[in-house]
């Protein structure tokens, strides 16, 4: 009996903890909602971010039948990926972008004082419920592509338009707690962690195939966005790889999201052991 008792105080942290987080994302949403007309302006204004990114590509396609060998309805399948997958992401973990304020206040130091994850804190302090809206129309344009894109439907189809966007959430999300924790080391390094998370997103929002050069193979292949939404295009529409690359790749996404969120893991620790307070 003796023996069970450090795994019961374990489970009762735990369960604390969750009572924490639930509190805390219960306030903000209470928060956000108060004024109800206010939020729902900015619910709604937060669909034109992921509506242009949409029209920018079909804007292209006004003036060409195919875009680095792939026609509109092809790349609005990549497109719808992206969407959904950096929509999701922005609104789980973009908020950690606020990092630089959070450690130039001293709010951070606050943080680490509490009996909670830092991490999880950070999420939640001031989660963009507004910012659902994006992941609804993320969603939408995914679904409209997949149904007018003509795909052979098969189980294995089935289950990798579904985990897809969310190991592209993962991967995205990665991609966020990651470049933040250039913080820790250099807190006005926002514009840089922009340029990677941004810049990503509108890397995948196109066939890998429009870029050439040192560029594709480092945002590709290098930091991993060919598998956030064009390699598992490739293989929901059934098409090689123009590339060379053999089709199985186009499966490994989930398993790239998870490398992804190791290193973003490791990353944090090492800059959370480095940060040595603000002195406030």
């Amino acid at each position: 009996m003796a023996e069970r008792w450090p795994a019961v105080r374990r489970g009762e942290r735990a369960g604390g903890a969750l009572v924490a987080y639930r509190a805390l994302l219960g306030a903000q949403a209470r928060a956000q909602t108060t004024y109800r007309a206010s939020f729902v302006v900015d619910l709604t204004g937060n669909v034109g971010a992921t509506v242009f990114d949409v029209l920018a590509v079909v804007v292209l396609y006004g003036v060409t039948r195919e875009l680095g060998g792939f026609t509109l309805r092809e790349t609005l399948v990549v497109v719808g990926l992206s969407a959904t997958a950096f929509a999701l992401a922005d609104l789980l973990f973009g908020n950690v972008e606020r990092l630089p304020v959070y450690v130039r206040s001293g709010l951070f130091d606050a943080v680490l004082l509490r009996p909670l994850g830092a991490l999880p804190q950070l999420l939640l302090m001031d989660l963009p419920l507004r910012k659902a809206s994006r992941a609804v129309v993320g969603v939408a344009v995914l679904v409209a592509a997949v149904t007018s894109a003509g795909i052979d439907w098969t189980p294995g189809r089935v289950v990798l338009v579904v985990l897809a966007p969310l190991a592209g959430t993962v991967f995205f999300g990665s991609i966020f707690v990651a470049t933040a924790t250039l913080t820790f080391y250099w807190t006005e390094s926002g514009e840089l962690a922009n340029s990677v998370t941004y810049g990503g997103r509108d890397f995948t929002s196109y066939p890998v195939t429009v870029f050439e050069g040192w560029f594709r193979a480092a945002f590709a292949y290098g930091l991993g966005f060919a598998f956030v939404s064009y390699h598992p295009a490739l293989a929901l529409l059934g098409r090689a790889d123009p590339l060379g690359l053999p089709a199985w790749v186009g499966w490994v996404s989930p398993a790239v999201a998870l490398v992804a969120a190791g290193v973003a893991a490791l990353l944090w620790r090492a800059g959370v052991r480095h940060y040595r307070s603000t002195g406030s």
